[in-house]
């Protein structure tokens, strides 16, 4: 083997010994438990009630602009830390073009807020 092979040894020594194990805790979990299954383990779970109706129904759309309003947000602040670590580099032009985005973000947040989005009844 050539030199560079062997530094790869114990890599490759450390994945089948990886899936060794794991094939043997799948393989003893199926021998040890078994299979039983009853009706209550097959049952949809629902808080621990039976299920209210069919799982296929229609979800209100408030759950979906919650979600979207989430993650709207939640990457107004994911762009905020690179921007505050690179301000000194980027100087006024970066200040003043985060202040814009921050505006619109403003802005649509109001909108959402007096439309009455982020109302729950």
């Amino acid at each position: 083997m050539s030199p560079l092979l062997i530094e790869y040894l114990p890599i490759l020594i450390f994945i089948g010994l990886a899936v060794v194990i794991a094939g043997v805790a799948v393989g003893a979990s199926y021998i040890v438990a078994g299979e039983r299954p009853d009706p209550e383990k097959n049952a949809a779970y629902e808080c621990g009630f039976d299920p209210f109706e069919d799982s296929r129904g229609k979800f209100d759309v408030r759950f979906y602009l919650v979600a979207i309003l989430f993650i709207i947000f939640d990457l107004e602040v994911a762009f905020l830390f690179p921007w505050a670590v690179a301000l000194g580099d980027i100087g006024v032009f970066g200040f003043w073009s985060m202040m814009l985005f921050l505006a619109i973000l403003t802005v649509g947040f109001i909108y959402e807020w007096r439309k009455g989005a982020l109302e729950w009844e």
